[in-house]
């Protein structure tokens, strides 16, 4: 039904908000179903986290990936996590947009002084905290959201500092009237994004992530260099992947730079297009015949 981004500098209140926010949308007349997504419930430690970019990288892939996979139209889900890089929350608003549902944006506006006490003061009663040179480092690299980028829109900033945090502030109440009116003809001020051609095309379905895709050509892939190593060089003809699956008919040792380009294209066309007129894979075996079907088109053509 909605997705709602929760952003902010870190200790600025997001998680108290969340909590706030779900309790609210479950007492509303609507009675939503809410579920919230952080670092917590996927049982990630928020040093560890954001020790590196490269695992900031993952950690927001991680989270990215189980929102794709919790939303439906049925349910609220509530992304509680900095959400700090606008290219990020971009993502998120893809998602939505693919699933057809809501989205708005709940910020919460606290100064850096502040969000450095509220560490240092959970730090002292023995709480989970950032360590300092990482606090300082997201501090310093965060993106204020601006509610003229669709992707930060509606936007409901929260003032902690001022107002506290609780199911009446201004702020939470405005986002659950927004998350739970009714929509009909004459509705303006509540916006259901439309999906497009082309985030249909790449969301696939929910049984089939990217994730799965990758994972089923990466196991063809293996079958190949597995089967070359054991011919020692020679043609290889009928390499089994399954019952039920073709096999793989290699006339020439392909060297495993020559394996990962192919694979590369074929995920490269089968995101954008079907792949020969038909349709994108729906399981891991779908996603094996096609691409064994690719492979062979194009390892006879290069033969």
């Amino acid at each position: 039904m909605a997705l709602v981004v929760i952003c902010g500098q870190p200790c600025s209140g997001k998680s108290t908000a969340a909590v706030c926010l779900a309790e609210a949308l479950k007492e509303s007349e609507s009675k939503q179903a809410v579920r919230i997504i952080d670092e917590t419930s996927l049982h990630l430690d928020r040093n560890e986290s954001y020790a590196t970019m490269t695992v900031e990288k993952n950690l927001r892939g991680v989270l990215r990936s189980e929102v794709d996979r919790s939303l439906t139209k049925e349910n609220i889900i509530i992304v509680d996590s900095l959400n700090s890089i606008k290219g990020y929350r971009y993502e998120l608003w893809c998602l939505a947009r693919a699933a057809g549902i809501r989205y708005c944006v709940l910020y919460c506006e606290v100064e850096e002084t502040h969000c450095r006490k509220w560490n240092e003061g959970r730090r002292e009663k023995g709480e989970s905290t950032y360590n300092d040179n990482i606090f300082e480092d997201l501090v310093r690299r965060f993106e204020r959201p601006d509610r003229r980028n669709r992707w930060d829109s509606p936007l409901f900033e929260l003032w902690p500092c001022k107002d506290g945090i609780g199911k009446s502030s201004v702020a939470i109440r405005d986002a659950v009237s927004y998350l739970t009116k009714k929509v009909d003809s004459t509705s303006r001020d509540v916006k259901i994004l439309q999906p497009t051609i082309a985030t249909q095309n790449a969301r696939f379905s929910e049984a089939n992530s990217l994730y799965e895709l990758d994972r089923a050509t990466q196991e063809v892939i293996n079958a190949i260099v597995e089967a070359q190593s054991q011919a020692i060089g020679g043609p290889i003809n009928g390499i089994p992947l399954g019952p039920g699956l073709p096999t793989i008919d290699i006339s020439r040792s392909v060297g495993l730079p020559e394996l990962r380009r192919l694979r590369r294209t074929f995920m490269k066309l089968t995101g954008q297009t079907s792949l020969s007129g038909r349709p994108p894979p729906s399981d891991a075996d779908s996603a094996k015949r096609m691409f064994v079907d690719y492979m062979n088109r194009e390892l006879g053509n290069i033969a």
